[in-house]
């Protein structure tokens, strides 16, 4: 049984808690949708990014909630149903019951959709059995920006699981930029984008200054400006950002997305620390 194909890779995980394997499941779901994208040439227009994208294609040590996307070229007439049609029949071959919504607004140049899978609690033997209290359903947003800023850099990328497969992203410089832009302009505290930006300069990544401009220009606070932009400009900027972050609401976002080996990373979080890691900006 195809079935047996999600049950192993489960085997791959450290599942030390319920909330882990939740999290497993999820990921292993993100994994089959991308293969239906894929698989219905959704790449060919589209780039993969954010979060999940940095988990999945780079090995960011958390877990991640949506997939996001961005179109090569803007297009407003962007539709969803063809490619949900597409991972809803992906789910379907591997024995999972997938149910789409497209929740896009046709004002909006954010087009949503979410994938809630229900059938994982009764078809897959889990180390931790689900109780009436526990999520009854694996729910996943799709996000695409149907008008993105102009500069992002395409790379491709092939993953194995759940087959051999081609998925676009952005490349690093922009993944980084784009967790930049999420870091000065997001009205409320996500303590992963801050675990993804320590992530980012762990791994020597350096910004694309190009794509971050365009975008801090287009949305949010610094809208409309032209900014002068630098590795300089965006330590100040982030160093205001950072002066005012309540980091027990930070670590509180993050904790559980992280294994239990990587919760310490989280506990010391705090404005010096923060200031300190901007000198590795490049």
């Amino acid at each position: 049984m195809k079935i047996d194909i999600i049950q192993d890779r489960l085997k791959n995980y450290d599942l030390r808690s319920k909330q882990a394997e939740e999290n497993a499941i999820k990921e292993i779901c993100q994994e089959v949708a991308l293969a239906g994208l894929s698989r219905a040439n959704f790449f060919k227009i589209a780039l993969f990014q954010g979060g999940t994208c940095l988990r999945i294609m780079h090995g960011l040590q958390r877990f991640s909630e949506d997939l996001d996307f961005i179109m090569l070229n803007a297009d407003d007439q962007f539709n969803w149903d063809f490619y949900l049609q597409s991972i809803k029949t992906e789910f379907e071959a591997f024995g999972l019951s997938l149910e789409v919504t497209d929740r896009s607004d046709a004002d909006n140049t954010i087009k949503k959709a979410f994938l809630k899978e229900s059938s994982f609690g009764k078809i897959l033997t889990l180390n931790y059995p689900r109780s009436v209290s526990d999520k009854q359903k694996i729910l996943i947003k799709l996000e695409i920006d149907t008008n993105p800023p102009k500069g992002s850099i395409p790379e491709t990328h092939y993953l194995d699981y759940p087959y051999p497969f081609p998925v676009v992203t952005q490349d690093t410089s922009s993944l980084f930029a784009g967790k930049c832009h999420a870091l000065l302009c997001r009205e409320y505290v996500k303590g992963r984008d801050w675990f993804d930006f320590i992530w980012c300069l762990q791994n020597g990544h350096q910004v694309n200054y190009t794509l971050l401009k365009n975008a801090l220009e287009q949305c949010g606070p610094f809208q409309g400006t032209d900014i002068d932009i630098s590795a300089n400009w965006l330590i100040s900027a982030l160093e205001n950002k950072i002066n005012r972050i309540d980091w027990k609401l930070a670590r509180e976002d993050v904790v559980k997305f992280i294994s239990e080996d990587f919760i310490h990373t989280v506990e010391n979080w705090n404005n010096q620390l923060f200031l300190a890691l901007l000198r590795k900006i490049k």
